[in-house]
């Protein structure tokens, strides 16, 4: 299977401010990919730096074999990209925007806008300065995909969109995969990424952590365990738990293993309330990364 992007030791630097470091990615045609990392911590800076918006440092960076920066042209023609914010002229109505983006593409993409603005019920002859964040994003949408690109890059996609708005929005993307297109979806929303995604690559600090498939990462991603104890508690404890804050006959935890232990082992305490969540990014990367094997960690309540 072929490359749709390869970076090798990609690097920006900022001077003082920090960028990404020595990046190497690696998304196989045809897939959906994951690049996930909580804000600032260099994902936006990666995908400027794919689509020649910005000059790397050092490194090589490529997308379907040709150079990003010597061979931009050619790359933009087959790539659509939502950035994270969307900014137009806003006197201009969504219809004249998306034709004169269309003007680019050597091809005729008035049923391909209608098609789109009809799936995100987008009203294309409203002024985008009347429309709300949401349907500004839509439009920004609509032009990512408005010349059927072989590439699909999404940063930070579902911010503005409600909830009923984000799953036609993923039903979408996964459409438009099945179609045979690339797609590169950045996000700090782990769930989001778990959704959709074959494959992730998990950035922090602009260094790449790890990369795996989301069969795994679900296999190890962490819970967020509070409770609130009837009486102090003897002789508790856990494999898994880690990161452990006590205030009186308070708990909070973060676990990695069997949910089916967890849920075992707090049936088998005098609760009086319990919450178990799914983590912040921020949080796993606290304790995910670590290179403490498991163990036990007593409870002392």
């Amino acid at each position: 299977m072929k490359a749709a992007i390869e970076t090798v030791q990609l690097t920006k630097n900022y001077g003082k401010a920090r960028g990404i470091t020595q990046v190497d990615l690696q998304v196989q045609e045809g897939e959906i990919f994951g690049f996930i990392g909580p804000n600032g911590a260099g994902k936006s800076t990666t995908i400027r730096t794919l689509l020649g918006l910005l000059h790397k440092t050092s490194g090589q960076a490529r997308i379907f074999g040709m150079d990003c920066e010597t061979q931009r042209t050619q790359i933009l023609e087959q790539v659509g990209y939502l950035p994270s914010e969307v900014f137009y002229y806003d006197n201009m109505r969504a219809i004249d925007l998306l034709r004169y983006s269309a003007s680019f593409y050597k091809k005729d993409c008035n049923a391909r806008i209608q098609e789109l603005a009809g799936l995100l019920e987008l009203d294309l002859n409203k002024k985008i300065e009347d429309m709300s964040l949401g349907n500004k994003k839509k439009v920004g949408i609509v032009q990512g995909l408005l010349h059927e690109p072989r590439l699909i890059i999404l940063d930070e996609p579902t911010s503005g969109l409600d909830p009923l708005m984000q799953r036609t929005f993923f039903d979408l993307i996964q459409r438009e995969n099945r179609r045979g297109a690339t797609v590169l979806f950045s996000s700090h929303i782990l769930g989001e990424v778990q959704r959709i995604c074959d494959r992730v690559a998990i950035i922090k600090e602009g260094r790449i952590v790890n990369t795996q498939k989301i069969a795994d990462l679900r296999k190890n991603t962490y819970k967020k365990v509070r409770f609130t104890a009837q009486r102090p508690l003897q002789g508790f404890a856990l494999p898994g738990v880690a990161d452990l804050q006590l205030d009186g006959q308070q708990a909070s935890f973060m676990y990695s293993g069997d949910c089916n232990v967890l849920m075992s082992a707090l049936a088998a305490l005098p609760l009086q309330d319990v919450d178990v969540t799914e983590p912040d990014l921020e949080e796993i990367f606290m304790h995910y990364y670590t290179e403490q094997e498991a163990g036990h960690e007593r409870l002392p309540v």
